[in-house]
């Protein structure tokens, strides 16, 4: 946001500020939330580009669909453990999933 806009926006009275200063969050939570959004990025492009649809995945994840649409999502309950494992059923190795999770993260700070 350019200075001039804050400066507005600071005289009309309204509060300037991150997200994570808004919700209160810790670095250790923000973090946490950059590395699943990350994830869940990775998951969707991997899917769509090995052309498999929520349903095929979920067959490799022993899973259903509608739980693959959770995890490409923004859907709270979805573990760090299903974002790895839904990567690594589509053949991403550990140092592609780490990349996915360093290169978003390094885009957002």
């Amino acid at each position: 946001m350019d200075e001039a806009k804050r400066r507005r926006l600071d005289a009309a009275g309204y509060r300037v500020g991150t997200v994570d200063e808004f919700l209160g969050l810790t670095d250790e939570e923000t973090a946490l939330i950059e590395m699943k959004l990350a994830l869940r990025q990775a998951t969707r492009v991997r899917r769509e580009g090995l052309g498999l649809t929520q349903a095929e995945l979920a067959e490799r994840l022993g899973s259903s669909q509608s739980r693959v649409a959770k995890l490409e999502g923004t859907d709270p309950t979805v573990s760090l453990d299903l974002l790895v494992r839904a990567l690594l059923a589509m053949g991403a190795t550990r140092e592609e999933v780490s990349r996915s999770i360093g290169a978003n993260i390094a885009r957002a700070a």
